[in-house]
């Protein structure tokens, strides 16, 4: 079972609480007894904790993982910390899986009447962007992704309808746009010298 944003519930040794008002300490010593191995009753019926694996993970952004309950720490004793995505990363996250964010954006517009592709210059651009913005900003890792794309791909976006429209007014079944590395650092160069990252953020 994964807890996740387990630092959410964690309040940093400085004393600054950043919980939604409900008692962080309260809500982690409810957890000991169900990570430890306990009964817990359920609309299906009881449900025993006790072979349960249980992942806790979190950004610790303010606070740290040494802030928990020295209980709840005890009772997770294997602590792997995580590296950032890489350029590498998101690339392999826009190209590998079957139905990965370029074909879904492809199968998007192709419903407007619009045929986009991607150069590999594109996509290599586009990850290395991504890692920049996760650097120069919170790292949200591959959620950032989605935001790169949405500012690429906004023109066309809003467009699509017109631009499909002439293109069967010349006889064509649709409208060609290929997305290459110039337009992906038309589109978002200027944002990261500035540094205004605001627009990336979910």
């Amino acid at each position: 079972m994964l807890f996740p944003h387990i630092d959410k519930i964690v309040e940093p040794s400085s004393g600054r609480v950043v919980s939604g008002g409900v008692s962080s300490e309260g809500v982690q010593r409810d957890l000991l007894p169900i990570i430890e191995g306990c009964t817990v009753p359920t609309k299906h019926g009881p449900v025993s904790t006790e072979h349960v694996l249980f992942i806790c993970s979190g950004a610790f952004h303010t606070a740290k993982p040494s802030d928990m309950l020295a209980e709840l720490q005890g009772r997770l004793p294997i602590r792997v910390e995580l590296q950032g995505l890489t350029a590498a990363d998101f690339h392999r996250i826009l190209t590998e899986p079957d139905n990965n964010m370029l074909r879904q954006q492809q199968e998007l517009m192709a419903t407007e009447g619009v045929r986009l592709a991607f150069t590999d210059g594109a996509v290599r651009a586009a990850a290395n962007l991504a890692e920049q913005a996760n650097r120069l900003l919170d790292n949200i890792g591959a959620r950032r992704l989605h935001t790169i794309l949405e500012r690429v791909l906004a023109e066309i976006s809003f467009t699509a309808p017109e631009r499909a429209a002439e293109a069967r007014a010349a006889g064509l079944d649709a409208y060609e746009y290929v997305v290459d590395e110039a337009m992906v650092h038309a589109r978002l160069d200027d944002l990261l010298k500035k540094q205004d990252l605001s627009r990336y953020v979910l």
